[in-house]
């Protein structure tokens, strides 16, 4: 009887697939084909398992309409296809590619490109990334000579976008931008070896050492005959033409079709289609909720004032310092060997890659935020130690480096079973909601061994629930710059220093800010839902590989992952690990 069932439900399911093949075939050849042009028309840099690209992309107004034209082509060509006949696996891709295409057409449409630049990344200072990836022969070495000399076409290309956004009023706000422009003058000015650009250069392992002379005679000239001409060009149009026109409003709104525009940010960052005033009371909501936390880890600690007091004394008391940028570094890095002792505890599959930690830069540094992690690296900013408090360095310690970026990203890059166009994707909602329940979940791996580590790990929640009340109020509710300032300084534990680049990242940068705090919410309300369903079945290291299966996902696609898994019975994509 029960043979006769299961040959039965296998007849079905081969019939299913017999009429998936047809439409998984036509899917699959639509988005490899897509993401094949892509790192092609876009020189992808990102992808450290790829040779250094021998060129930088076009990024001129007829390339970008090029970018528009394909991506619509490509959109109707989904669209045709019988959604409903594809395999679970193929639904899935199908979800998040249409997610991928349907933001790169309105980015287009809305002509981002024009503004190219902001208080918190440029297309100038990608370089510094560019340069820090792996160079494994002396064909990288050449690709990236190839690269360079073509920045002069590059930044002019760049500095005609931004002409036409200076024309129609798309530009980051003039008070973010104050400051900025310091970094280009640098690289104008510096002795070409002490430029990002020669970096890869100071060594150059087997390579041998006629060949090695060779190119860093190459690299030199090259760095001064185009690199920084080009740099010296962008200079000049920065200060004198860019600059001082720059929009003196703040709001997102306030652009050109503005509401259109900042409500389109929100559905790319946070993947959810919700409204800024819906946003801003769910934020004023979360804030009231942790600050009662926060008074509790207060009392914990013994001490007897308000907690404007308990904020103040956070701020100047020299025993939350650490000594030297080298004694930072060496901090974080203790934090997250503490992780690795625990990682197994937590998490059926590990990712193979290891990660460095590096300061950042010194000429972002005084701009930069505290840290930021991804494949192979944890850059913690070193730069103003008052300002870099020790009582937060776990929680950005687990949000960039493991299990946050540094762990989360390198797994989706080594699932061969996902398409590429997803290996290497990523989307806010998801990454940063992941990265931001790391530092929750750092409680119950036991990483804040006191009173003000726990304070800082509910700072920095309560910081990217102030997000969503701050981006919503600056873009949407005409509030200035010094009244969310003011905001964040009553709000949460942050340094005077970091809130101001922070709120000149949210003016900049409007929708990103709101990713975080959803996104850690969905995962954490997944969570809990599975724990309620599942019962004594619920296993935590499943849960999380359920989680990180996925790779970068919109926030539907998750919560309909965490349904399968409940569905299943708790069983995660790695039995044999659990």
């Amino acid at each position: 009887m029960r043979s006769g069932v299961v040959a039965a439900l296998a007849a079905v399911v081969a019939m299913v697939s017999a009429h998936a093949a047809p439409a998984d075939t036509q899917l699959k050849s639509l988005y490899t084909s897509e993401w094949a042009w892509r790192i092609a028309e876009f020189q992808d840099d990102e992808d450290n398992s790829l040779p250094v690209p021998a060129h930088l992309p076009r990024v001129d107004a007829a390339t970008q309409a090029a970018h528009l034209a394909h991506w619509q082509e490509t959109l109707t060509k989904l669209n045709k296809i019988p959604t409903g006949l594809l395999s679970l696996k193929e639904q899935i891709n199908a979800q998040v590619y249409r997610f991928q295409l349907e933001n790169l057409i309105a980015s287009e449409k809305f002509r981002d490109f024009e503004m190219p630049a902001n208080s918190d990344s440029s297309f100038w200072g990608e370089f510094n990334d560019r340069a820090r990836r792996p160079f494994r022969s002396a064909q990288d070495y050449r690709n990236w000579l190839a690269q360079i000399a073509e920045l002069p076409r590059y930044f002019q290309e760049n500095i005609a976008n931004m002409q036409a956004g200076l024309k129609r009023g798309f530009t980051p706000p003039q008070v973010t931008l104050n400051g900025r422009g310091d970094a280009i003058t640098a690289v104008a000015n510096a002795k070409p070896e002490a430029t990002a650009f020669y970096e890869p250069f100071k060594e150059m392992g087997a390579i041998p050492p006629a060949e090695q002379a060779q190119l860093r005679a190459q690299a030199i000239k090259i760095i001064a005959t185009a690199v920084q001409p080009a740099y010296r060009a962008l200079d000049k149009f920065w200060r004198n033409e860019y600059l001082p026109h720059t929009r003196t409003t703040l709001a997102a709104e306030a652009l050109p079709d503005g509401k259109a525009y900042y409500r389109q940010q929100i559905i790319a960052y946070a993947t959810l289609d919700k409204s800024p005033d819906e946003i801003h009371r769910l934020g004023l909501a979360e804030v009231a909720k942790l600050h009662a936390q926060m008074n509790a880890a207060m009392r914990e600690s013994g001490f007897k004032g308000d907690f404007a007091s308990f904020q103040k004394f956070l701020r100047s008391d020299p025993r939350f310092t650490a000594k030297s940028p080298q004694d930072l570094l060496n901090r974080a890095a203790w934090i997250a060997k503490e992780f690795d002792g625990k990682a197994a505890l937590y998490f059926g599959l590990l990712p193979r890659a290891r990660f460095a930690i590096r300061p950042v830069p010194d000429d972002i540094a005084p701009f930069y935020t505290s840290g930021r992690g991804g494949p192979g690296v944890f850059m913690l900013n070193t730069y103003d130690l008052p300002h870099r408090p020790l009582y937060n360095l776990t929680a950005l310690t687990l949000h960039e480096s493991a299990p946050g970026h540094a762990f989360q990203m390198p797994l989706a890059m080594e699932d061969k079973t996902l398409p590429d166009f997803r290996r290497h994707s990523y989307i806010s909602a998801y990454g940063e909601g992941w990265a931001l329940y790391s530092e929750w979940l750092g409680q119950e791996m036991g990483m804040y061994h006191t009173p003000y580590d726990r304070f800082g790990m509910l700072g920095y929640q309560v910081w990217r629930a102030a997000r969503l009340v701050v981006d919503t109020g600056i873009h949407s509710k005409g509030w200035s710059r010094q009244q969310a300032i003011a905001y964040f300084h009553d709000n949460t534990a942050l340094p005077e220093h970091e809130i101001e680049t922070e709120i000149d990242r949210y003016i900049a940068w409007p929708g990103q800010a709101t990713s975080y705090y959803l996104g850690e919410m969905a995962i954490r309300a997944g969570r809990a839902k599975a724990e309620k369903a599942l019962g004594a079945k619920f296993n935590l290291r499943a849960f999380h590989d359920t989680v990180l299966q996925t790779g970068s996902v919109p926030l539907t696609v998750l919560d309909w992952q965490v349904a399968r898994f409940i569905a299943s019975g708790g069983q995660g994509p790695y039995p044999e690990l659990e």
